[in-house]
């Protein structure tokens, strides 16, 4: 079989690593530069491969091609193969053909890594043999090739979930949908919503839907599908208590890392799972007391002249800034701006004029956010650096406020990526004078 990878990122790498551990004949593309790091796994696997092209005659060739998620389907190439009738798939679907293991598939708007992380961690601190990967660490391929677990817990992009066929998790979980990635979509929600809940489109009797029952898009999508798969709705958390309750049993939040009712939520969910595959309370409680967040994802940096800064990077959309907002309980410094992707910042409107004090814009183009933010915040300034972003920030910061970067939107104008953008800003913190 002639396997053909494009693009040679993670998901590609991995992919390719298992091809070859598997006996193919593999050939990785990539239309740009690949990295240094995997180029060299390539070289010492004595993978062929091409960039800064992407030879035809050698794709059109193959069995399959396995697509990274970066690349559209709606590119000349991808709609060419597809119409000859050539077998596409994302990297998720490749490997999942080559495990019997269960799988814990986790996908949403907003977070979606935070919950993969917890719900590993608490698997992991009940002693169950289990590994994590997919859009947060290593992907699914990678992880087949260097030892069989029983478990895998993945987060999934939709991204990733559009170049799946047979894919199937035991349990999914989907924690909500709002508007994000439209311009992949043709900026029609409906096909956003579509492609999140190919999660479940192979799911059977004997496996396991964990679902957001409060989102409106989830609900008029679900109005019209027959579920046959066991389903475990979960409400939105409106108290601000840290005590949950899951199947009537109590969790104590207080302590943990876990901030704000968007996390109650996810630890809902990822509790739910961990009973599901069999882990007791006590290790639960244990595992969200231990548990700590990934970096960029409302990570507190330090405390500064009695202010605290706070790296919330990841928050790449509206939604994921106004879980953010309403966490914190000081009044906000609040650092946003990047390159938009069709966002609509209303929602946050209430919010800001109960909160926020101040508004450090850190983007090449802020127009948007000045034109809805500048009638209702005095202080607003725009900055083009994460260095001049934390200074002008702590001229507004006062003893016992906060200052968090949430950007609302991606990083690429200024920042090589979210989590360049988040490092710097986390320098520029660390560079203050106490």
């Amino acid at each position: 079989m002639k396997v053909v990878v494009l693009g040679a990122g993670e998901s590609g790498i991995g992919a390719a690593l298992l091809a070859k551990q598997l006996g193919y004949e593999i050939f990785v593309s990539d239309k740009g530069s690949i990295k240094e790091k995997y180029k060299q796994e390539l070289v010492e696997n004595n993978i062929p491969f091409e960039e800064g092209n992407h030879s035809e005659k050698k794709i059109f060739e193959a069995s399959v091609i396995i697509k990274s998620p970066g690349i559209p389907d709606k590119i000349e190439l991808i709609r060419r193969l597809n119409e000859k009738g050539l077998e596409v798939i994302s990297e998720i679907e490749f490997a999942s053909r080559f495990t019997s293991a269960k799988i814990i598939g986790i996908t949403g708007s907003n977070g979606k890594t935070t919950t993969t992380n917890l719900t590993y961690h608490l698997l992991k601190t009940g002693g169950l043999n289990v590994a994590m990967g997919g859009n947060v660490g290593y992907s699914f391929a990678r992880l087949l090739t260097e030892s069989q677990c029983d478990l895998y817990v993945l987060e999934l992009s939709s991204f990733q979930l559009d170049g799946i066929k047979n894919f199937k998790p035991d349990i999914a979980m989907l924690l909500n949908i709002t508007p994000d990635h439209l311009d992949r979509y043709d900026y029609q929600l409906e096909n956003y919503i579509a492609s999140k809940f190919r999660i479940i489109m192979n799911q059977g009797i004997k496996d396991t839907f964990i679902y957001n029952a409060d989102n409106g898009n989830m609900q008029s999508f679900l109005k019209n599908q027959n579920l046959i798969m066991q389903t475990v709705p979960v409400k939105e958390q409106t108290s601000a208590k840290p005590l949950i309750k899951v199947r009537q049993i109590d969790f104590d939040l207080s302590g943990s890392a876990l901030k704000g009712r968007h996390n109650r939520f996810n630890a809902i969910c990822a509790i739910e799972a961990a009973l599901l595959c069999g882990v007791n309370e006590s290790d639960i409680r244990k595992g969200l007391q231990s548990f700590a967040n990934d970096a960029h994802r409302l990570e507190t940096i330090a405390v500064k002249q009695g202010v605290e800064y706070i790296n919330d990077s990841k928050a790449t959309n509206v939604d994921a800034v106004y879980y953010a907002l309403d966490a914190m309980t000081k009044p906000i410094v609040w650092i946003v701006g990047g390159t938009d992707k069709g966002n609509d910042y209303g929602s946050l409107i209430k919010l800001v004029e109960e909160k926020v004090k101040a508004i450090i814009c850190l983007g090449a183009d802020n127009s948007k956010i000045l034109e809805v933010f500048s009638p209702l915040i005095k202080n607003i300034e725009e900055t083009r650096s994460a260095e001049e972003a934390v200074k002008r920030a702590g001229i507004y910061a006062e003893k016992g406020d906060v200052v968090i970067l949430s950007p609302a939107c991606a990083s690429f104008d200024l920042f090589k990526n979210y989590k360049d953008r988040g490092d710097q800003f986390r320098t520029a913190v660390l560079n203050i004078d106490d």
